[in-house]
C-alpha cells in the first residue's frame, strides 16, 4: 500500500491533473474531488487544529464540516465539494490552537 486511504477500483482511464498539497506535487484524476485526490494519495487530509490527530473526512457529502483545507493564498475549501484543477495549491498542516 502506499500510504492512500482510498484505492481507486474503477475510472482509471480519466485524463491526470496535477495539484499540490504543502508544496508537494500529486496527481489526481480529471472530475475528482479534492477530498478523493487528496485520500487517493495520502493517508489523511488535514491536521486537526483543535488537537493532535489527523483528520480523513467524515461524512464525504458536505455535512460535517471535517475536510475543509485552505488554498496557499488564504481560502478556506471543503474538500469533499470543490473538484480538482489543475496547479491547485492546498495547505493542510496547520498551528494547533488547543
Amino acid at each position: 500500500m502506499n500510504g492512500a486511504r482510498f484505492t481507486r477500483l474503477a475510472e482509471q482511464d480519466r485524463q491526470t491533473v496535477t495539484f499540490f498539497v504543502n508544496g508537494q506535487a500529486i496527481e489526481a484524476l480529471e472530475g475528482d474531488t479534492l477530498l478523493v485526490a487528496i485520500l487517493a494519495a495520502k493517508d489523511h487530509v488535514r491536521q486537526s487544529e483543535f488537537g493532535d490527530g489527523n483528520r480523513a473526512g467524515f461524512c464525504l457529502m458536505g455535512s460535517c464540516q471535517d475536510c475543509w483545507v485552505t488554498s496557499e493564498s488564504g481560502e478556506r475549501i471543503k474538500a469533499c465539494s470543490t473538484r480538482i484543477v489543475a496547479e491547485m495549491r492546498i495547505v493542510t498542516e496547520t498551528v494547533n490552537l488547543k
